[in-house]
This record gives structure tokens, C-alpha cells and sequence, in this order.
């Protein structure tokens, strides 16, 4: 008898969360695990007394679900979701609905939807952001895959979902196969590029300013009640106060090598792969990159030296410029994450709502902020802007902190302490901004020696030319380059 409605494979952290937010947003769910052991301990444990089944088997999972069935699956990323596809398509038919809420690279999962749907089946890809906590409570949800499998899943998912103030559900439909887990890639960048930026914030504070962590508590505390109001913001907050059993500061007891699962070096090859100068979230992934050199840095910093000296300005003064610096990096970090989904929906042909998308981060996910509601305004007012630079909301933001963000990198490059990515935001907003940059000169070079052919200011985009430039060169040219 057909009793559950919707099936979950995987009972990780992730898994187990998830299924109890179903369960207590009224819906039964039935699970399997590999391992089923692991069944039997979730049922005499955490789902003790619920609507939950525990299945030990495929075939048992597959029969207590109703149609048309839909089977979520939490596994490791890569080869376990195919494994887990081949185990279930025999024992489904056609209607029923795969979902991968794992984090995907979504050129699986555009192969997987044309796979699944060539079975007579239809699949989902979706992203789950918001870590244990956001699944258990309500995560932000970034689906895409075959269309016809969203109005069967819609009413669990925004259900489940993190809610904005107004109640909407952080969870709409995002777009054809991969769009989905592109989304959620994105999402990871950009939460790469914002957690880089609050460190090299604390960096300038610490190391720059010689700020104790309770002063540096405080800051972040006022900042969360501002315009940087953020998870992110609110949890350094937090680290930045927490003491052992001993009263020692945690945080300086940490080693700082840091970890990185690649999703953030997705976002950024994602970036090469469309031409679009992600270069934030790319310093960000270098970021950690250097940090897990411990051993090297430790040997050179015995080497190689750099400025010394006190901070000799206004600390006051100096911490809200930090602010500033922070903020407009941030928007800088937003503008290059929406170009990049921007170019890839004309590149895979997806449709995707970029208001929607900035909703859908709003509440749940690690980068939800206050922030992004002025990113659903913005595309509100213009649904085709090109970038979010150019929304006058923005563009004034930018134009205030001006001031404050230069002095901020004056300040690190002097002291000598990095900020690749307050750095390159900057870098970023100024080559933007800049109506003609040296690329005549570099377009100059690779015609001089690989004939590669260049355009000029006096004719039309689109009519190229070559330079015998040396006087022993023929007139035959490179193909014409792409922009």
C-alpha cells in the first residue's frame, strides 16, 4: 500500500535533516541508506514516533511511494548518483520523478535529465543550501531539470523551504537541466568570495589596527544591525566571542590552512569556460589555495620581509571605512555572480529569473542577507540589466564608499597585509568604468608576432586587420580572434 509521499535515499547529516522537515511540514517520507543499519538507528532514534518509513531495500522504498513517485537522492556528488540512477530506473515507471539535492557539477546533471528523460522518467537537479540547521528548519532550494517534474514536487519543496518576511518561500522553479545546480554553484562562489572578504576585514583589524577580538566583536555586531546585515556577518560575530572551558578565544587556537570542496573552483572555471571575468570568487579560491601552503609561508615569512610599522591614522575612522571597502566589495562579488549566470543562460539557453534567484538566496542559505532584497528591487525595476553596477541603487552605493575603499587598500598595501579580494574588487570597478583600456596595446603585441589581427577605432566592430609590422612578414593573418 502506497503511503509515502516522497522517498529520500541517504541518511548523511543532510539526508536525516531534510526528511525531518518533511515530516513535520505534514508530509510522510520514506528512506533508505545504503548502510541500512543506519535506517534502523535513525528510526530508533531521531524519528522515533514519526511519519517516517524505514525501507531496506530499493524495492521496498520504490513500493510504499506514491505516484507518480518521487525519490530524492543525498548521496556524494559524482559516482554514487549515477550507481543509485542505474539501482532505480528498473523499478520505475515512466512519470516518476529522480531529484539529486546533492551538490552536483551541472554538466552531470544536464546528462543525467537528457538520460533520465530518455527513459520515460523525469529528473531534477536541485541545489539545498543552508548546511544542517537550514535543512532541518528550511534551506533555500534552487531546482531545475525537466519541467514537468515541477508542479509534483512544488507543494514539499516551497513547504520545506526558508520563508522571506513577507513569507515567500526561498524556492522557485530555476530552469531547464542543469540550470538548478548551476544556480547553487554560483551561490557557493559568491559565499567563497564573501567569507574571503569578512577575513581579510578581520586581517585589517587584527593585524592592522591591533584590534582584540572583543573590540572586533563588537564591530561585526553593529555591522549586523546595518547594511552588511548578514548569516555570515552574524556567525563572525559570534566566532570572534567564543571561548573554551579554559577561556581562550577558539578562533585564535584554529590553524588558518583552509579547506575548500570545489565548487568555488567550479564557479570559477565556469567563468573561463563563458569569458566572463569572475575575478573576485577567483582570488577567493586562490585565497585558500596560499593558505594551505602553511609550511612554505611559514619558512618564507623567516625570509622574506615586507613593511613594518603601527597603524598611525584614525582607528575609528579607519573601521568604517572597513565597512565601506566590505559593502562595495560585496556588490562588486554580486555583479561578476550574475554575469556569469547571465552568460550562461544564453549559453545552455535557460530562462532564468534573476530577481527571482536573489529571492530565492534570501533566507536559508549561507549568503542570505538583507543585501539581496535590494538585488530582487534592482532587477524589479529592470529585468534585462545588464549589470548590477549599473542600477542606480547600486551605482550610488559605490560612488559613496569610493573614498573609504581606496583608503582601506592604501592602508593594507602600505602595512603589507594581502587583500586579494578587497584588491580586486576595485581592480574590477575600475577597469569597468573605464572607457578605453590597454588591450589596443595588447592586441598590438599578439598581431606583431602571431599575426592574430585586430579592430580598429576608426571602422566597424567586426572588420579585422593586420600589420606587417616588422617589414619581413606576409600579408596572410590569423583566423579572427574571439572577444
Amino acid at each position: 500500500m502506497a503511503q509515502a509521499d516522497i522517498g529520500l535515499i541517504g541518511l548523511a547529516v543532510m539526508g536525516e535533516n531534510l526528511i525531518l522537515n518533511m515530516e513535520s511540514k505534514g508530509f510522510t517520507v520514506a528512506c533508505y541508506n545504503r548502510t541500512v543499519e543506519k535506517v534502523d538507528a535513525f528510526l530508533a532514534g531521531r524519528a522515533k514516533g514519526k511519519n517516517i518509513i524505514g525501507c531496506h531495500s530499493i524495492e521496498e522504498l520504490v513500493k510504499v511511494l506514491k505516484k507518480p513517485r518521487k525519490i530524492m537522492i543525498m548521496v556524494k556528488a559524482g559516482k554514487p548518483v549515477d550507481e543509485f540512477i542505474e539501482q532505480l530506473l528498473p523499478h520505475l515507471e515512466d512519470g516518476d520523478i529522480l531529484i539529486d539535492g546533492g551538490n552536483s557539477h551541472f554538466p552531470d546533471t544536464i546528462r543525467r535529465t537528457q538520460y533520465v528523460e530518455s527513459k520515460g522518467k523525469l529528473y531534477i537537479g536541485t541545489g539545498v543550501s543552508g548546511g544542517e540547521e537550514g535543512a532541518l528548519r528550511g534551506p533555500s532550494i534552487m531546482p531545475g531539470g525537466s519541467p514537468a517534474a515541477w508542479p509534483h514536487v512544488k507543494p514539499i519543496f516551497q513547504k520545506i523551504a526558508a520563508k522571506t518576511d513577507k513569507g515567500e518561500p526561498c524556492c522557485d522553479w530555476v530552469g531547464e537541466n542543469g540550470a538548478g545546480h548551476f544556480v547553487k554553484m554560483v551561490h557557493n562562489g559568491i559565499e567563497y568570495g564573501d567569507m574571503q572578504m569578512i577575513c581579510e576585514t578581520y586581517h585589517l583589524m587584527k593585524d592592522g589596527l591591533g584590534m582584540t577580538n572583543e573590540e572586533m566583536h563588537k564591530v561585526f555586531a553593529e555591522w549586523y544591525e546595518g547594511e552588511l546585515n548578514s548569516y555570515l556577518i552574524e556567525i563572525t560575530r559570534d566566532i570572534l566571542a567564543y571561548k573554551d572551558e579554559e577561556g581562550k578565544y577558539v578562533l585564535d587556537l584554529i590553524l588558518d590552512a583552509a579547506g575548500q570542496k570545489g565548487t568555488g573552483k567550479w564557479t570559477v572555471i565556469a567563468a573561463l569556460d563563458t569569458g566572463q571575468p569572475l575575478t573576485l570568487i577567483g582570488e577567493a579560491v586562490f585565497a585558500r589555495c596560499l593558505s594551505a601552503l602553511k609550511e612554505e609561508r611559514v619558512a618564507a615569512s623567516k625570509v622574506l620581509k615586507g613593511p613594518k610599522g603601527a597603524f598611525a591614522g584614525d582607528k575609528k575612522q579607519m573601521v568604517n571605512d572597513l565597512r565601506q571597502a566590505l559593502y562595495a566589495s560585496k556588490i562588486i562579488s554580486y555583479a561578476q555572480g550574475y554575469q556569469l549566470m547571465r552568460a550562461a543562460a544564453a549559453e545552455y539557453k535557460w530562462n532564468l529569473n534573476y530577481g527571482g534567484i536573489a529571492l530565492m538566496w534570501r533566507g536559508g542559505c549561507i549568503i542570505r542577507s538583507v543585501f539581496l532584497g535590494k538585488i530582487k528591487e534592482a532587477f524589479d525595476r529592470n529585468p534585462n540589466l545588464s549589470n548590477l553596477l549599473l542600477d542606480p541603487f547600486f551605482a550610488d552605493a559605490v560612488q559613496k564608499a569610493q573614498p573609504s575603499w581606496r583608503r582601506v587598500i592604501t592602508m593594507a598595501v602600505q602595512m603589507g597585509i594581502p587583500v586579494p579580494a578587497l584588491c580586486t574588487a576595485l581592480a574590477f570597478f575600475d577597469g569597468y568604468r573605464c572607457e578605453r583600456l590597454p588591450a589596443n596595446l595588447l592586441q598590438a603585441q599578439r598581431d606583431y608576432f602571431g599575426a592574430h589581427t585586430y579592430e580598429r577605432v576608426d571602422r566597424p566592430r567586426g572588420q579585422y586587420f593586420h600589420t606587417n609590422w616588422t617589414g619581413r612578414g606576409g600579408e596572410t593573418s590569423a583566423s579572427t580572434y574571439v572577444v
